[in-house]
């Protein structure tokens, strides 16, 4: 098999085991289903763990939590949040500090689901032509939804939102949002590679801000072990921030994927056969000094002082 149509993850599932080299991927989508699960019971069965949806929620009555880009459209509107809603905002902006705002994308956002099925099928199909768009077209349309609930009294953009409509669809019934997600698929499939969340969902431009100086980061610290077989380019959502972790070693960069864009999806991690990555801080700039070693780009007692 050439390395063209060899399959990502392939040499990782061979040396760990299939598990192994997905573990990361099965906890994000059972975080998902976690998290749509707990929303689903109410409605479904009268358990009413969580009352409410992704924008605003209560949990046992007690916790609330709210979607800080929600509250703030709903502030542009002309609106003045109460003090729970406030409350629940601050509580999921310092989760999201801390870990990671694109951690939504990655782990939350029911959305995610469909965008990575339609990149991996159109990897599978060989669809490689894609219309290219300027990640910053997103920055722009976080800006419009700003704008136009400021001109319209309304969060508008909650009503034709994919993310919210999705949730919605999930907890409440099939309606509209199927359609809004069928086009998301069939974008981002037959247009362009990762075209929705890369390139124009305002939510994760949003929370990519928000992540901004996040503490939790993906590592390549043992990237002296990388044996260029690029699979981790191949599974990434945003490749472009592997590079300067992975490649700048010669420069003296950080192993640190210290880029906002990154999700935090731990897919990097699962498909390297050589275990390059894992998940660190950003203040921990070390590497490996084993991999280091097993690599000859230090010494074997250097290594061990280290």
């Amino acid at each position: 098999m050439t390395p063209a149509t060899r399959r990502p993850g392939a040499e990782a599932a061979a040396a760990r085991g299939w598990f192994a080299s997905h573990k990361w991927l099965l906890a994000r989508r059972a975080a998902q289903l976690l998290v749509l699960a707990v929303f689903m019971i109410g409605p479904l069965a009268g358990v009413w763990i969580v009352k409410g949806n992704l924008n605003f929620s209560h949990t046992l009555d007690v916790l609330p939590l709210a979607d800080p880009y929600v509250l703030l459209q709903s502030v542009a509107a002309g609106s003045v949040p109460g003090t729970r809603a406030l409350a629940g905002a601050a509580i999921v902006l310092g989760f999201y500090l801390l870990v990671g705002g694109r951690v939504y994308c990655s782990w939350v956002c029911p959305v995610n689901a469909v965008t990575d099925f339609a990149a991996w099928l159109r990897r599978g199909l060989g669809i490689g032509k894609s219309v290219r768009i300027s990640a910053s077209v997103r920055y722009w349309l976080l800006g419009a939804t700003l704008v136009l609930a400021w001109a319209t009294g309304t969060i508008a953009w909650e009503l034709v939102n994919p993310v919210s409509m999705l949730h919605r669809g999930l907890v409440f019934g099939v309606g509209a949002a199927w359609a809004v997600v069928l086009a998301v698929f069939l974008f981002d499939l037959l247009f362009s590679h990762r075209g929705w969340c890369g390139h124009l969902c305002p939510v994760g431009a949003f929370y990519r801000v928000v992540g901004t100086k996040s503490p939790v980061r993906v590592t390549a610290a043992r990237r002296a072990l990388c044996d260029n077989c690029n699979d981790c380019y191949a599974v990434c959502p945003e490749p472009q921030v592997i590079r300067p972790a992975l490649k700048g070693a010669a420069a003296g960069a950080s192993p640190v994927v210290l880029s906002p864009e990154c999700t935090n999806c731990g897919r990097c991690i699962d498909v390297c056969a050589q275990r390059v990555f894992r998940f660190g801080l950003r203040f921990d700039h070390r590497e490996d000094a084993s991999a280091q070693a097993a690599a000859g780009t230090v010494a074997p007692a250097a290594a061990n002082r280290s």
